[in-house]
């Protein structure tokens, strides 16, 4: 069997936003790139038992990063359906299939930022056990919240866990949940900084800066990083100053916020691509209009201060949020960076940078992902397309031709439908109220 595998005549896009590299080559050995260029042609020579494919006319670039997505949740198109209708075992054997199918998009390393039943860490076990095929993959547990809730309103419960979540109630608390998550696998911790309640419009800031200093501090005690859930100005600044490491949505940054992020160069993830789908397909789902109409304004807003930190050398992240209905495993995994190139004004180029070699910072493993470089992970997507011209072609899986992870050849194929489980959706009675004047008007 061979050993080495050299993509030959290809045009190379490295990750790093240069432009790409023509009629070259890739020589892979083990999970390793070892070679590029000129040289990967001239070590090939030397290497016995080489299998040489033929790229030419194709581009040979780093497989994606997807650096936030929820893969045990199961694609619920409600709150209800999330904290109510999931089992830990079939929440578990659910997302083993998932995983498959975005692997398949061409995405070779994701981050899943939190999920359900502390299903994440035994998953990204069983991937790198050979157990079951999907991207290499860090993880998450429950994301962190106050009793006073996240996005769920009075769904997240006054004490323990639901859902996605585990609330804490004083500092020693927060010190002793933290460390627990970190013994039970977790890759991050993350905090949701700001949630919603039925009294208030839009999101509001539930944690004080000194109780998220409280969890970056045991965090980082023990070497791993805080990701925070931020919408507002006053909750991203505090997340910043107490030393979160990446920042979700950053939504309706104001001055002080942006100048905190620009000066610590804290990574931002904007996850916009929950938003655009809503605002810009939303009707082809059922979405209403006035939700339409909110992401849109969030969209544009956000992404203006973006581009002034992505100017003044922040990093910004690519993040899917798949694992929604809006946002179903496999399908929209590369849509961030069409969002960065139309809402923010990014080349094709620095899109791609953004998930690929930017990315490996969610993992952090810089410098040893998302790039295609000797002495870097072998994770490679070969795609017929110019994907520098233009982003939308990584979306579709039609155009790839081959996809290796740690240099084994993935076979690219897709993933069969499943049948949903009985109870798994919401089953309405109606879908409006049956009145007395909509069966007798005339």
């Amino acid at each position: 069997m061979s050993t080495s595998t050299l993509l030959h005549g290809g045009a190379v896009i490295d990750g790093t936003g240069s432009p790409p590299q023509l009629n070259s080559s890739v020589l892979i050995e083990g999970e390793k790139i070892i070679a590029v260029g000129a040289e990967a042609d001239a070590l090939a020579q030397s290497h016995k038992d080489v299998q040489k494919i033929d790229v030419s006319g194709l581009t040979v670039m780093p497989g994606l990063i997807d650096a936030h997505t929820h893969v045990t949740l199961g694609e619920p198109a409600s709150n209800d359906e999330l904290f109510h209708r999931r089992e830990p075992a079939t929440a578990a054997l659910i997302a083993a299939h998932n995983v498959k199918k975005i692997l398949q998009a061409g995405v070779t390393s994701i981050l899943d930022v939190d999920g359900i039943f502390n299903i994440g860490p035994a998953l990204r076990d069983a991937i790198n056990a050979g157990i079951t095929e999907g991207p290499s993959m860090k993880s998450g547990t429950f994301a962190l919240m106050t009793a006073v809730g996240g996005t769920a309103g009075r769904m997240i419960p006054d004490h323990g866990t639901a859902g996605y979540a585990e609330v804490v109630h004083n500092r020693d608390e927060m010190v002793r949940v933290v460390r627990r998550q970190i013994k039970d696998g977790a890759d991050i911790i993350k905090i949701h900084v700001t949630g919603v309640i039925p009294a208030r419009s839009g999101e509001i800031q539930v944690w004080t800066r000194d109780e998220l200093k409280t969890v970056c501090d045991t965090a980082h005690d023990l070497g791993v990083p805080v990701t925070a859930h931020c919408r507002g100005d006053q909750a991203t600044l505090d997340a910043v100053l107490a030393g979160v490491d990446i920042i979700w949505h950053a939504s309706f940054l104001g001055e002080r916020a942006l100048e905190a992020i620009i000066d610590k160069k804290t990574a931002v993830g904007p996850v916009f691509t929950f938003l655009a789908n809503l605002a810009e397909y939303g009707a082809k789902v059922g979405a209403t209009a006035s939700v339409q109409s909110t992401f849109a304004g969030e969209l544009e807003h956000t992404g203006a201060r973006l581009r002034q930190a992505y100017d003044a050398g922040v990093p910004l992240l690519c993040g899917s949020e798949s694992g929604f209905s809006i946002t179903p495993y496999g399908n929209w995994h590369a849509r961030e960076m069409e969002v960065f190139v139309q809402h923010m004004g990014l080349t094709p180029l620095q899109a791609i940078s953004c998930a690929t070699y930017t990315n490996a910072h969610a993992l952090q493993q810089f410098g040893q992902v998302g790039i295609i470089a000797a002495g870097a992970q072998a994770d490679i997507l070969v795609l017929d397309g110019h994907p520098e011209k233009d982003v939308a072609v990584l979306g579709n899986k039609t155009s790839f031709r081959h996809l290796f992870k740690k240099g084994r050849a993935i076979t690219l194929a897709e993933v069969p439908e499943r049948s949903l489980l009985r109870g798994e959706r919401v089953e309405p009675w109606s879908a409006q109220l049956l009145k007395w004047d909509l069966i007798h008007q005339k």
